[in-house]
């Protein structure tokens, strides 16, 4: 390959979490990577060392994505690094449970802040960008499937995740009709990647919920990130990539 296929930036990439592995499968594919941290510096650094490593063009951008002037600069500055963003991958986010008794006002700023306005100032300015690019661009966000059955836990989080979808399908038309080349998907994980010091109980009962009988890996997740790279025809949609949770109901 003469050159990176494009330039894709993936938020919340730098340590192991769904953007990590994202962040490896787009650099198999030839792209050209923008991986983006908050704080994890050390972890950004590591993860960018070992792309680099690989032939890969890449480097790395803080910002705190629920901050407008912030996100701002990050798009300036990849755009000034690379040129181009040709793909968009929001994987940035905060997963936090905590009994309804217990949640604050503080606790569902944190999730809508990190979770939907970081999506969508993200989204709206790489968008804006992709927009005056004739070759347009891809945007991925990220939500959860169980937005449409949630269980006990986490009412500071659904919220949160349950506005990706309507922002996926408003920034579809919004960019889509300021450039038809701009495509705005979501995917809609399920038990993927659960936290190392989940309850023992608590994560059998989620595997034994899918379908498939086994907790999902974040590869799955990147396939799925790929797929809406690769068809054309696909904008405005929101994947489920739960091992068939949202339309299995035996055992709950």
């Amino acid at each position: 390959m003469s050159g990176p296929r494009g330039v894709a930036l993936v938020t919340g990439s730098g340590k192991r979490r769904v953007g990590w592995h994202v962040a490896q499968a787009l650099e198999k594919r030839g792209y050209a990577l923008a991986i983006h941290y908050r704080t994890s510096k050390a972890n950004a650094d590591e993860t960018a060392a070992a792309l680099s490593a690989r032939g890969c063009d890449v480097a790395t951008f803080a910002a705190d994505l629920t901050q407008e002037n912030e996100v701002q600069g990050l798009v300036k500055a990849v755009l000034e690094r690379f040129g181009r963003i040709d793909v968009l991958a929001n994987c940035a986010a905060v997963w936090q449970s905590r009994p309804l008794e217990a949640v604050t006002a503080a606790d569902v700023r944190l999730q809508f802040e990190t979770n939907t306005l970081g999506s969508f100032l993200c989204s709206q300015h790489v968008g804006l960008a992709m927009a005056r690019q004739p070759e347009g661009g891809n945007i991925v966000l990220v939500g959860d499937w169980a937005c449409v059955r949630p269980y006990t836990g986490y009412a500071a989080y659904f919220p949160s995740k349950g506005a990706i979808p309507t922002l996926t399908r408003t920034l579809a038309v919004e960019l889509g009709t300021r450039n038809p080349a701009v495509r705005v998907n979501a995917v809609l994980p399920g038990p993927v990647m659960l936290p190392p010091d989940l309850d023992p109980k608590e994560r059998a009962e989620a595997i034994q919920a899918t379908l498939v009988k086994r907790e999902g890996r974040p590869e799955n997740v990147a396939q799925a990130v790929l797929f809406f790279l690769d068809n054309d025809f696909v904008t405005g949609v929101c994947l489920p990539v739960d091992g068939g949770r949202s339309v299995y109901a035996g055992g709950l």
